[in-house]
């Protein structure tokens, strides 16, 4: 038993010595023993994950603005009634604008510059200057404006009709005038029309969410390239329900150019009222399939009119190019220039039949 005692403290203080060796290597090294080191998370040098739109943002969002108007008229200023602690300049913030060239041109929707007195454009980088209307177009929904600052940045616009569904998207604008922000998405539909939104209508839809005050704001794609200029949503809220529309880029920039050079756009016109053509109508005229669109009206001493084109005919062709649906048609002969003669192929009877119209320019009362 004493000797057990004796052997005990002979070999104590070195068991003690080996324990506290183990302990720290444990602690400083522990792949020594096999163990995992915990991840400093926190301290973490990788690079961004590669999901990131940032870089998108930061090339496109310099060039987005936002916009404050004063009018003593404008119903629009009353839907933004001042709300407690925020600034007071925000309550006439109706929506937001891009800058599409560097000397000085934005775009904007018609609607939120309409009836403004003053036009205020607010950039990401803190300037701000009184914006020039240089023309608008209703039928659009898109206003052209011009500021004079120097060192302006300015978007760079996506490749014409690259948009897929299923696109991831941004929308960049300032909504309820919090301030310029970014909401992701993707691209819903393409080519929406029939909505009663516009006259001409070819809308990008997405899920980004659009708000009060996105109007007029960029949409872009995930290399920060200009797809669309926001200006709508479907809402029963008035709030963001995943259903936002967008003006194509193509679309918006033609109608920028149109303004500059002329005041106005000036679109092509046939004076001719066409309705779908249905299967039962099809059926109706004797034909196997539901191709083209009726003439159901014709104005009188319009260009389709003096023609020849009758209520009845069916269109087939438009310069060669089938007449798919109404809304098709009218913007290809939106596009066309006054003057100019197209070809339109039509059925009458049963009977195909061949004519050359002389485009016209589209009376402004046209809605």
């Amino acid at each position: 038993m004493h000797l057990l005692i004796s052997l005990l403290r002979t070999l104590g203080w070195p068991v003690a010595c080996g324990l506290l060796l183990a302990l720290l290597i444990i602690q400083q090294r522990p792949d020594w023993v096999g163990l995992d080191q915990t991840p400093e998370l926190a301290l973490s040098n990788d690079s961004p994950l590669t999901s990131s739109f940032s870089q998108a943002v930061q090339r496109a969002a310099p060039a987005v603005a936002n916009i404050y108007t004063s009018s003593n008229t404008s119903p629009t200023l009353r839907d933004y009634a001042e709300q407690p602690g925020m600034p007071a300049r925000r309550q006439s913030s109706l929506g937001s604008a891009v800058i599409l060239s560097a000397d000085g041109y934005l775009l904007t929707n018609n609607h939120v510059v309409a009836g403004a007195e003053h036009i205020l454009v607010a950039l990401k980088d803190g300037r701000e200057a009184l914006a020039q209307l240089i023309g608008t177009d209703p039928e659009t929904d898109l206003a052209v404006l011009k500021i004079d600052l120097p060192n302006l940045p300015s978007v760079t616009i996506g490749p014409e009709n690259a948009q897929r569904t299923g696109d991831v998207v941004m929308a960049i604008g300032n909504p309820f005038g919090l301030g310029q922000t970014v909401t992701l998405g993707i691209i819903s539909a393409t080519g929406r029309n029939q909505l009663g939104l516009n006259t001409y209508e070819d809308f990008i839809q997405t899920d980004a969410a659009i708000n009060q005050g996105n109007s007029g704001g960029a949409l872009i794609d995930a290399r920060g390239r200009l797809i669309g200029i926001n200006t709508a949503i479907f809402s029963q809220s008035g709030g963001s329900q995943g259903i936002g529309f967008a003006i194509p880029a193509r679309l918006a920039v033609e109608v920028m150019q149109a303004i500059i050079e002329h005041g106005r756009v000036i679109r092509g016109w046939l004076g001719v009222e066409v309705q779908p053509l249905t299967r039962e109508l099809a059926e109706s005229f004797g034909l196997e399939r539901a191709e083209g669109i009726v003439v159901s009206g014709l104005y009188r001493d319009g260009p389709a009119r003096l023609a020849g084109l009758l209520p009845g005919d069916v269109i087939l062709r438009i310069d060669g190019q089938p007449a798919g649906n109404g809304r098709q048609a009218m913007n290809q002969v939106a596009r066309a220039k006054p003057g100019q003669r197209i070809t339109l192929d039509i059925l009458r009877n049963g009977q195909p039949m061949q004519f050359e119209a002389e485009v016209s320019i589209r009376p402004s009362f046209q809605g």
